[in-house]
């Protein structure tokens, strides 16, 4: 097959320990109801974060930001991953006033504490009251929505690796899109593309499954993953999808692998649309040496971004 070019993204920099960032705060208590508060009285003249600042300079007004939703976070890991990345504004964190302080949740103290977040202990009858996942383990923070990413930037190639890009159709289970995305993440996958409608976004179940994947891996959403993937393929990158009922076994495409691609993920139980398949260039399959005959897509998410990852070390 012809080559389509390289291209690809750096990896971020190794982060710093939290516990150089300073002594945890004290945690004032807070009688204020489950809607999240703005922020504390004594930081209002330091700010709220390193990130969310406006300039007040001239020009006209900007439209705002496309975003991807995730303004409550819930759990510790996906809680402290939010203070790390610092790409957006932390209103406020809450935090069990019966919750063990332990290595993560300190991270998160001296974390809040360095950027002048507000950390409030709250009941956990409150704080479980106002969690929109099963298990929120005694932290929620309060931060501004997830910047979308820009379609046409994922498809831009730069000098130093191919692209690799992740499509995802029509998945609805929040649980499996946070695995997934914790996956990508993992494999050094450079974009995820949505679909606008049939398919789920970051919910707070998303976001505790992805275990701060969510602040790292840029997500662009389309208004049809059909069209998009046509527009992939016009940038010179493969389209890969992936079906249990292809004879074509994903370890067969180290050739395709090492260029630009895109890995396409079926739905749940339903696999790849029709569309969508007739959009692939190839359809491959994860052989199954068992009785089952399929994976759930969130593994096997992870079996085929890393796959792939091993390809291109060459």
């Amino acid at each position: 097959m012809a080559s389509r070019g390289t291209s690809g993204r750096g990896r971020p920099a190794a982060k710093s320990s939290a516990a150089a960032r300073g002594a945890p705060p004290a945690r004032a208590k807070s009688s204020r109801g489950p809607r999240p508060a703005t922020g504390s009285r004594q930081f209002n003249s330091r700010g709220g974060g390193r990130t969310g600042r406006v300039s007040s300079g001239d020009g006209p007004p900007k439209k705002p930001a496309k975003t991807l939703g995730g303004e409550q976070v819930e759990g510790r890991q996906a809680v402290r991953e939010l203070l790390i990345a610092g790409r957006r504004k932390v209103r406020e964190i809450w935090v069990a006033s019966d919750l063990d302080e332990n290595e993560v949740v300190g991270d998160i103290v001296a974390l809040a504490r360095h950027e002048r977040v507000p950390v409030l202990e709250v009941s956990r009858r409150k704080l479980d009251a106002a969690a929109r996942s099963e298990a929120p383990q005694g932290v929620i923070a309060f931060a501004a929505a997830i910047p979308e990413a820009d379609f046409a930037d994922l498809l831009k190639r730069r000098p130093g690796r191919a692209p690799f890009l992740v499509a995802v159709d029509g998945v609805t289970d929040p649980g499996n899109l946070g695995a997934l995305l914790r996956c990508c993440d993992g494999a050094g996958v450079d974009g995820v593309v949505l679909p606008r409608h049939r398919a789920v976004h970051v919910t707070p179940t998303a976001a505790k499954a992805a275990a701060g994947a969510v602040e790292h891996v840029p997500m662009a959403v389309v208004g049809g993953l059909p069209a998009a993937l046509a527009r992939i393929k016009d940038a010179g990158i493969w389209v890969i999808g992936l079906d249990d009922a292809s004879d074509r076994s994903l370890f067969d495409i180290g050739d395709l692998a090492v260029e630009g691609v895109c890995l396409v993920l079926g739905a749940e139980g339903t696999g790849l649309s029709r569309l969508v398949r007739e959009r692939c260039d190839v359809i491959v399959s994860i052989p199954m040496r068992g009785r089952l005959s399929s994976l759930n897509v969130s593994a096997a998410a992870a079996l085929a971004t890393y796959e792939i990852a091993r390809a291109r070390v060459r």
